[in-house]
């Protein structure tokens, strides 16, 4: 079981960027998907989650400037995220199963 995110950058405030998180050795449909992420200094903070019944939460304070959706055939998940602001800058991690990604990183700053 693998999980690969990609698509961190440098973004100035109010701008975009899409996250990837490419899943290998499990069925992604039948899985819980989740984003995270972890400021520089603080503790992990709970993103977003994608449940095999197509059900999407967010923490409130992305709730309308990000987006989960998932790709079952490419078994991918992606995580887009607008209106960008410094605070959220902050290593993201894609999380299925117990198993974590690498991580990519995301920095807001103009």
């Amino acid at each position: 079981v693998q999980l690969v995110e990609s698509g961190g950058g440098l973004v100035q405030p109010g701008g975009s960027l899409r996250l990837s998180c490419a899943a290998s050795g499990f069925t992604l449909s039948s899985s819980p998907m989740t984003w995270a992420r972890q400021a520089p200094g603080k503790g992990l903070e709970w993103v977003s989650s994608f449940y095999s019944d197509g059900s999407t939460y967010y923490k409130d304070s992305m709730k309308g400037r990000f987006t989960i959706s998932r790709d079952n055939a490419n078994s991918t998940v992606y995580l887009q995220m607008n209106s960008l602001q410094p605070d959220d800058t902050a290593t993201y991690y894609c999380v299925a199963g117990g198993i974590w990604g690498r991580g990519t990183q995301v920095t807001v700053s103009s």
